[in-house]
Order: structure tokens, then sequence, then C-alpha cells
């Protein structure tokens, strides 16, 4: 197959069945869904991360990448007559049409908030979910911890369980912590590990009350870490000195120069 100036998801498609024929690519033909799956997460994220630090160019690479793992899928599960390209395209069109009901239909929404709430009530509608705890349990088990205590709260706080006050949000996050305190007394691991989760939860709380994406915040959190900790570094490069040979101390004094 030659280079093309254009291409279109059919051209798309005959290259990732083109490298699963049997004197195509021993890599390509051997995938499954079950093997590849990680990778959509993967290229998922790296396709953020190029919107936040890359070039447009970077970011429309690595949506390629994210589009090519949903090709993969489609012709991994079209070979076992299961579902092809063509049902993944009416299944998302077909769900932005009937959740849209105040644009395609006679449902009304002025607002960002009426927006979501019209979709949720479809959503429930066509996942037949009746109770509260259905919605909390429809929240996927596989999205990253944070993100996913995150939209239980939200999900929570629709049908109106959440605190009412971020005051008692600072007092459970105080109260987590001393649990945490109590746990580790005890000494039980299972005990210091659930205490732990718990305040974690506590704090996705207070992040959701500040108008903070925990997720965002803590990956900020972590670059911030990584660049101060190149500054250290440095610092002791230009003082002749090693880290792994420095005192904590010391560690701590360059650290706190940097900050």
């Amino acid at each position: 197959m030659e280079l093309k100036d254009k291409y279109t998801i059919e051209d798309l498609l005959a290259i990732i069945r083109r490298l699963r024929e049997p004197d195509g690519c021993p890599w390509d033909k051997v995938q499954t869904h079950q093997s590849i799956k990680k990778s959509l997460i993967e290229e998922t994220y790296e396709a953020i991360d190029a919107l936040d630090f890359g070039t447009d160019h970077d970011f429309a690479n690595e949506l390629g990448d994210v589009l090519l793992q949903v090709a993969f899928h489609a012709v991994l599960a079209d070979e076992r007559n299961a579902f092809d390209f063509d049902d993944i395209l009416k299944e998302v069109c077909d769900k932005l049409i009937t959740r849209h009901t105040h644009v395609f239909g006679t449902d009304h929404a002025g607002t960002v908030e009426e927006s979501l709430l019209n979709w949720e009530k479809q959503k429930k509608k066509e996942k037949k979910i009746n109770t509260y705890t259905e919605v909390l349990r429809d929240v996927p088990s596989y999205l990253p911890a944070l993100m996913r205590a995150e939209k239980i709260q939200k999900k929570a706080r629709g049908f109106g369980f959440d605190w009412d006050d971020i005051n008692d949000v600072y007092a459970k996050v105080n109260e987590e912590i001393d649990e945490v305190k109590d746990a580790v007394k005890e000494g039980d691991e299972a005990h210091i590990r659930e205490e732990y989760g718990d305040l974690l939860f506590a704090v996705v709380n207070l992040g959701r009350f500040l108008g903070t994406d925990p997720e965002t915040a803590l990956a900020n959190a972590s670059n911030k870490f990584v660049n101060r900790f190149d500054k250290m570094e440095q610092a002791a490069i230009e003082k002749k000195q090693d880290l792994s040979s420095m005192t904590l101390e010391e560690m701590d004094k360059l650290w706190e120069s940097v900050k």
C-alpha cells in the first residue's frame, strides 16, 4: 500500500486487515481484544498529554493512535462476526441524538446543568437503571481511582446525597486523618489500607467542593515535584555533589533553596 495525501476510515480498516493476514505482521495478527485493551487507555492518556504539552501536530498524531485502537477492536469484532465499524458509528450517533432530547427532541435545556440532567435521564432510560445504587455502580471500575471517586460523588450529589458546607468536608478530612493515625497504631495493614482509602475519598470530596479536578491537581503536583527535584539535582551537581551520597538534611536544604 502506497502513502497518500488523504486517507479514509476504510483505508485504516483495510490496513489493519492486511496486517492480520497470514503473511502480515507477526505481532498484529496474534492480537486479541484482551491483549490490546490497555493500549486504548495508554493511547488516550498520551493524547491528553499531547493536548496539554505538545503541538497541534502531536495532538493529531496521538488522536490517530486512539482511533487506531477503536478501528483495531472493530476489525477484531468483525472477524468473529460480533460487530463492525459501522455498528460503532450507529451506536455513537444514536446515542448523541437520543440523549440530546433538548436539541433533537421536545425537551428544554437553557443551561449546562439542565443539559446534563437530560443526558442522565435518557442514559438511565436506555440502560434500564432503576435505583440510585445502580447509577453509582454504572461508573466504570476501570477508571483511575481518583476520577472514579469524583464521578461517584457527583452522581450521589445529583440525588441530594452530599455535604451542605465545605467546612463539613474539612472536618471529614481531619476525621479521616485521625482514623488513619489510629489504624497505624493498631498495626493492622488491612485496616490502614481501608482508612487511607477513606482519607483519599474525603480529599476527593474536598477537591470537588473547591472546584478542582483531583486527577489534574495530583498530576500537576507530581509534575511540580519532578521539576523541583530536577532543580535540586542541578544545584547538587553545581556543588559537585551526588544526591545518593548526601544526607536527607543536606538534600532538604537544597530542596528549600530551589522552591
